[in-house]
């Protein structure tokens, strides 16, 4: 099975289920992201300043690490592009809404758009909108964008070349001879095979 095959199959995955997208449409932006490859991309949802702040958003929430790069090197902002292009007005004027309240929040406490405060200042305002128990009630409706704008940035990103990899994803090998888990899976697992055989 390869990737493509693969990303057909995202309607067994549970997380997937619980988007507002169907399985269908993650895997055809996903497929669209990845015919991108060494081309420049221009948006045709977004304005302008909507995709400049859709690139700082998605890397706060998946920034690059020592394991793999960020949501914009997987291709998120352009996978958001995508599905949102496709999608119903409703689902697009909450995405419009929802980046308009980041950006009139932000002017509101630092006098900048979102994009153009600093790490601290916008990583302020996130974080009165990314826990939903500890969030004002009167940021209730912030809170429920940002959590399905994560969520989009999440199947976006573990939908990409970027993402399997970051998952270690094998499906696309095949297995001559299994070996077993791997003594660092199963010891922080707190597991090991005489104890699963001995429970049967």
């Amino acid at each position: 099975m390869n990737r493509r095959e693969a990303l057909k199959l995202l309607a067994t995955a549970p997380f997937i289920a619980s988007l507002d997208w169907t399985p269908e449409e993650v895997s055809a932006a996903a497929l669209k992201v990845d015919d991108l490859a060494g081309t420049t991309y221009a948006p045709e949802f977004f304005t302008d300043h909507e995709w400049r702040t859709v690139h700082v958003l998605v890397d706060l929430i998946i920034p690059a690490d020592e394991k793999s790069g960020s949501a914009t090197d997987a291709g998120v902002p352009e996978f958001m592009d995508f599905i949102l292009n496709e999608s119903s007005e409703l689902r697009q004027r909450s995405m419009r809404e929802g980046l308009a309240w980041l950006d009139a929040e932000s002017r509101r406490r630092n006098s900048v758009a979102f994009v153009d405060a600093s790490d601290a200042q916008r990583r302020a305002i996130l974080d009165d909108i990314a826990w939903p128990a500890r969030a004002p009630e009167s940021m209730r409706d912030a809170v429920s964008w940002f959590n399905g704008f994560r969520d989009l940035t999440a199947a976006g990103f573990f939908s990409s070349r970027i993402g399997y990899d970051d998952l270690d994803f094998r499906g696309n090998e095949f297995v001559t001879e299994w070996q077993g888990c791997p003594p660092a899976a199963l010891e922080k697992l707190g597991v090991s095979y005489d104890l699963m055989e001995d429970n049967g």
